[in-house]
């Protein structure tokens, strides 16, 4: 709730900002027969839907769970980053049309001081109030405001060009707003582009940041009867709801009571910590003496295929005969199931007492 305030906030300092250069911005456009500043305008008042549909999502995103959305609503603010990159986009190709337009068609802008001074006072409000929503963003870990803040600071490198131009129209009676449009419009459609893959590709589900998993095992293993930690899966369910599975490797002479309070230990100090909601499985160790032909017979044969990156879960439970084990591919392999099947049956040739259950895993951590 306190995250959702700040967002909000921050949002709303954004539309009176963007409002008040928008009203100066238009009128000393038309007044100076300037292109450019009427689009710097447009672009401002784009800046102003942006925190509208800003605050819309994060009101959406921090409705309570119910029956139908157990997870929450957090991914709301992915759909709002979407929409506010969409305007980003509509805008530079606006600005686009406009300014090539303007090349062919050049007309001479009637400069004055005061439309030098407000040009001038816009490019550091939009870049300091770009900078401050950017961080704010990073700090909140809020996608749209990021966003917002990164098109707010190409904002004022547009009414710089508008300066530029502005000046050289003034010494040397020379119109470049056209020329100097189509590159800053070329530089939002980028940023636009650039927010939009990213914000989808959060949508689709991408591997967790490396630093994340391995600091989620590095707190795990630093338990007590801890000897491994392996299939880490991060869920993000919005930027503030993260859900994490993942297994331990424990001695099998551990109790239920033992592993209980063992697990429940790890997972209250997970989320008091790091705010991660995390699910762990158990993985049994039996590395008796009996076994220890076996276990090696394993590791060294799957030595032979490059691209096995792991073997853990190992396990040889001599009343059902069934020894079972994980493979971890990389994503070079083309055929896991026929390498698994592969596997299986040499194993089988060799240790014919036995069943062998191979588990093909996914690599989803570094």
């Amino acid at each position: 709730m306190e995250r959702d305030k700040k967002i909000i906030k921050v949002s709303i300092l954004g539309i009176f900002v963007n409002v008040i250069l928008v009203i100066f911005k238009a009128i000393v456009g038309i007044f100076a027969n300037s292109i450019a500043i009427i689009l710097d305008a447009v672009n401002n008042l784009s800046d102003a839907m942006s925190s509208v549909i800003t605050i819309i999502g994060t009101k959406l995103s921090g409705k309570r769970p119910d029956k139908k959305h157990p997870y929450g609503y957090g991914r709301i603010e992915y759909f709002s980053s979407v929409i506010i990159a969409v305007i980003v986009l509509i805008a530079g190709l606006t600005s686009l049309k406009e300014s090539v337009l303007k090349i062919f068609n050049p007309e001479e802008a009637d400069y004055s001081i005061a439309t030098l001074v407000i040009v001038i006072v816009a490019i550091f409000v939009k870049f300091f109030f770009g900078k401050y929503v950017k961080s704010q963003g990073e700090k909140l870990n809020s996608g749209s405001l990021i966003a917002s803040g990164a098109d707010s600071m190409n904002d004022s490198a547009i009414s710089l060009s508008t300066l530029v131009a502005a000046i050289i129209s003034i010494v040397w009676h020379i119109s470049l707003e056209g020329y100097l449009g189509v590159i800053i419009s070329v530089i939002i459609l980028k940023s636009a582009i650039e927010m939009l893959k990213d914000t989808i590709d959060d949508m689709i589900g991408v591997r967790a940041d490396s630093e994340l998993t391995q600091n989620l095992r590095d707190t795990i293993k630093s338990y007590d009867n801890i000897q491994g930690v392996y299939d880490i899966t991060v869920h993000n369910y919005g930027p503030n709801k993260i859900i994490a599975t993942a297994h331990v490797q424990v001695d099998d002479d551990m109790n239920a009571k033992e592993i209980h309070r063992l697990t429940r230990r790890i997972t209250i100090d997970i989320y008091r910590k790091q705010g991660i909601i995390l699910t762990l499985g158990i993985y049994a160790s039996n590395d008796s003496k009996e076994h220890k032909e076996i276990k090696d017979y394993v590791y060294e044969l799957i030595k032979e295929y490059k691209n096995i990156i792991q073997i853990h879960g190992f396990y040889v439970d001599e009343e059902y005969k069934l020894i079972s084990f994980d493979l971890i591919f990389n994503f070079d392999e083309t055929e896991p199931e026929k390498t698994v099947s592969e596997i299986s049956n040499k194993l089988k040739e060799k240790y014919s007492d036995y069943n062998f259950n191979v588990i093909l895993d996914t690599d989803f951590s570094d």
